[in-house]
């Protein structure tokens, strides 16, 4: 019998033809992935590859279509067309193989809330059928810190520590990817540093992550970045190559809050500038030919008022242009 004729164990013969002389250090190599609702297109040809023990980070505004991309990486939505692997597992016909791998953790907390953590931990590895479901729960008690609140109804738990707990659960049946989806939202600060922490230290031992944000902050911890909006990935690279996608120049000016507000509304649409957006008492305005920016805001240098320097434009200042730049029928 020859090895092609081989047979192969459960699940090997669909994914076979797709992986022959695939990367195998990719988790997530997916092609032109679309997806509507309706007459919503909702994702338009979308493609990403994520390594292996990688942070990838997916930002975007509102409804442009991150969380739609990560359920139809984790089996949870099919693709209308495209094609592509998830862990090595078809992301059309193999989302249940999927499932099974992958941790995904929602945007809003959705454990029961009348139920202690332990209880929680408990029930969500019955569910996965666990058989060392025992040593599973006390392992994640230990792992994420929550073993001295274990009997603590998970209603009355601050959102940092809702938070450690969501990612307990998530981690549970030791999964190799992670989906987060704006797992940070509405958490303080000090929460926030200590999740990102954890999720190194997953990256570290070989957990692939993908998280979806809309902090500055986190997305400089990540090791690269998608951006998305209008339904299409316009830029991905590391944090440093996206920053430089464009030679943006920006002038920051600080002054008084009730001025800044009327000069943002006379420097916008002036020539020279691309964009202005307020940074508590400061505003950055922003453009790419560094002598017409020069021109546009040289005319309020003298205004005592208001205090200019020079500035290094950021991710965020990035993503706006991005915004910007996007064709106008996409938005």
């Amino acid at each position: 019998m020859t090895p092609e004729n081989q047979p192969r164990a459960r699940g090997e013969a669909a994914r076979d033809p797709l992986h022959r002389g695939s990367n195998p250090e990719l988790v997530i190599d997916v092609e032109k992935l679309n997806k509507s609702f309706g007459t919503k297109h909702v994702v338009r040809d979308f493609s990403l590859q994520v390594r292996r023990g990688e942070i990838y980070g997916f930002l975007g505004p509102n409804g442009s279509g991150k969380t739609t991309s990560i359920r139809m990486l984790c089996g949870l939505l099919k693709p209308d067309s495209g094609r592509g692997t998830c862990l090595g597992y078809d992301v059309v016909r193999e989302t249940a193989q999927i499932k099974r791998e992958v941790g995904y953790m929602t945007q809003r907390f959705s454990l029961w809330e009348d139920l202690t953590i332990r209880e929680n931990l408990e029930f969500v590895a019955r569910m996965y059928g666990m058989r060392d479901r025992k040593e599973a729960v006390a392992s994640a008690l230990r792992e994420l810190n929550l073993h001295e609140r274990q009997d603590q109804l998970a209603g009355t738990l601050s959102g940092g520590w809702k938070q450690r707990l969501a990612l307990a659960a998530c981690m549970l049946h030791r999964p190799k990817l992670l989906l987060l989806d704006e797992p940070t939202a509405g958490v303080d600060p000090q929460a926030r540093r200590d999740f990102w922490e954890e999720i190194h230290g997953l990256a570290a031992k070989g957990i692939s992550v993908l998280v979806s944000t809309h902090y500055m902050d986190e997305a400089e911890r990540c090791h690269r970045l998608a951006y998305i909006a209008y339904g299409k990935l316009l830029a991905t690279g590391t944090p440093d190559e996206v920053l430089h996608l464009f030679r943006l120049r920006t002038w920051a000016v600080s002054g008084q809050p009730a001025r800044l507000v009327a000069l943002a509304a006379e420097l916008h649409g002036e020539p020279g500038i691309s964009h202005v957006t307020a940074f508590g008492n400061t505003l950055h305005v922003t453009g790419e030919d560094e002598a017409e920016l020069e021109k546009a805001v040289s005319k309020y240098f003298d205004e005592k008022d208001l205090a200019w320097r020079k500035a290094e434009a950021g991710l965020e200042d990035v993503f706006i242009h991005l915004m910007q730049s996007a064709p106008e029928a996409e938005q």
